[in-house]
C-alpha cells in the first residue's frame, strides 16, 4: 500500500459519520475513572505519610545518635598531670 493509498483510506474513514456508542460505556468509564482517582489520591497520601514518618524517624535518630560528633579516641590515653 503506497502513501497515497493510505492517505485516501484514512480520509474515507474520517469522512464517515461516527458510529453511536452504547449508553452503558459512559457510565462504566465514569465509574472506572472515579475509582482510579480515589486510588491515586490514596496512594499519594500514603506516600506523603511515609515520607513524613521517615523524616521524623531520621530526625529522632540524628538527635539521639549525634553522628556529627567525633567519638572519643581509645588509642591515646588522656594527658593528665602536666
Amino acid at each position: 500500500m503506497s502513501g497515497n493509498d493510505r492517505e485516501a483510506a484514512v480520509r474515507r474513514i474520517l469522512e464517515q459519520a461516527p458510529r453511536p456508542l452504547p449508553p452503558e460505556i459512559h457510565a462504566e468509564a465514569v465509574r472506572r475513572g472515579g475509582r482510579m482517582l480515589r486510588r491515586r489520591t490514596l496512594a499519594r497520601r500514603v506516600m506523603w505519610l511515609l515520607l513524613c514518618a521517615a523524616a521524623v524517624a531520621f530526625t529522632v535518630w540524628a538527635l539521639t545518635a549525634r553522628p556529627w560528633v567525633e567519638p572519643p579516641s581509645d588509642t591515646t590515653p588522656p594527658l593528665t598531670g602536666w
